[in-house]
């Protein structure tokens, strides 16, 4: 099992390290060359041509600077993921199917910034087994706190190695009773890492995604410059990403550990990663921060049906367990009064005996 989880982190290293991220547009003095209407920094290996003028002469005028043969590339509408050269993993599993989804997509609903919102709606559709697993491994550690108390009650502070061995031992085996996977919490996180980073390169490196508008937010515009140019409705966008924030991680992370430690430490890295997260937001493309709210919103919500579903399943078990009770205690009453009725009868079969017993002996003298 160790063997298998080392293979897999040495894989996704090796796709991370892979060739094929987003690589930035430099001038002559390796200054990245911005966009000056979006203040977007501008992709040297775009996967296909510009669609704005404006963009697509700066582009021609720094071709020679590019990582990409500029003159290879194809209209956007064209794209498809086998176009340009291999050029990684990364790219080749990652990047360009998901720019391809998200160009088709775009296409058929006639707006880029909505196939984004939709495409996050699908994956957090696709992730909704593992979310589940995790919900209810969450409910399961509530279940499992009153045991866990116990036994760090019971050990204390006690810092001798033989009893943190003995006490990590039967937290484990409180973990196996309940099916607690105490790594499981990160599991839905470790896979949505790799398709948040691939939307962000795929925005980034596709013109027709950052050209686009939705709702007048400039999809490869950043809050921050969006702000900056007079477009106040980019401020509802870091609201929306800081809420967002905020409410899936206190559902995803509301179940404590039974250590406290262990719990301050959960809670010290949720509240570090609301504010990293505000912070970044404010210079991320807007496509990615329409990603990022749409995922979040879908899974606060899908956190709350779950909740309710689980807690009606929990009233009908306590329901079907009273109803068991009941019928248990009805059972013995019943049984009871049988037992009593045999027993009077048996007493009144055994005074009949007696009383005939009694009269053949009179008869007998």
């Amino acid at each position: 099992m160790k063997k298998n989880k080392k293979l897999v982190v040495v894989l996704l290293v090796m796709l991370a390290v892979s060739s094929g991220c987003t690589k930035y547009l430099s001038d002559g003095d390796n200054k990245k060359i911005v966009n000056e209407v979006t203040g977007q920094s501008l992709t040297s290996n775009i996967l296909c041509l510009p669609e704005d003028e404006d963009l697509r002469k700066i582009y021609e005028d720094n071709k020679d600077r590019m990582d990409v043969e500029y003159d290879s590339l194809k209209s956007c509408n064209d794209f498809k993921p086998n176009n340009l050269k291999y050029n990684g993993l990364w790219e080749s599993i990652f990047i360009k199917p998901l720019a391809w989804v998200i160009i088709k997509l775009g296409q058929f609903v006639n707006s880029y910034g909505l196939a984004v919102i939709i495409l996050g709606i699908l994956i957090r559709l696709i992730l909704l087994p593992f979310t589940r697993k995790t919900m209810m491994q969450s409910e399961n550690m509530k279940k499992a706190q009153p045991e866990l108390q116990a036994i760090q009650k019971k050990y204390g502070n006690n810092q001798d190695q033989a009893m943190a061995m003995q006490m990590s031992q039967e937290m484990m085996m409180v973990y196996k009773k309940y099916h607690i996977n105490p790594a499981s919490g990160c599991l839905v996180g470790f896979i949505q890492l790799p398709i948040l980073l691939a939307f962000l390169e795929a925005i980034n490196r596709v013109p027709a995604i950052f050209e686009d508008n939705f709702l007048t937010l400039q999809l490869g515009t950043s809050p921050f410059v969006g702000i900056k140019s007079g477009n106040y409705l980019y401020i509802l966008i870091i609201i929306l990403i800081v809420l967002t924030t905020y409410f899936s991680y206190k559902y995803s992370m509301r179940s404590t550990t039974g250590n406290s430690e262990q719990d301050k430490q959960m809670e010290l890295m949720m509240k570090f990663m609301i504010a990293f997260i505000s912070i970044a937001s404010l210079s991320l493309p807007t496509a990615l921060a329409l990603y990022w709210i749409v995922s979040n919103g879908f899974m606060i919500a899908q956190n709350f049906m779950l909740k309710k579903v689980l807690s009606k399943g929990g009233k009908q078990k306590d329901k079907s367990r009273d109803k068991i009770k009941d019928a248990k205690i009805i059972s013995e009453k019943e049984n009871n009064k049988v037992e009593v009725e045999i027993e009077k009868n048996n007493s009144t079969n055994q005074n009949s005996k007696k009383k005939n017993n009694k009269g053949k002996k009179k008869r007998g003298k």
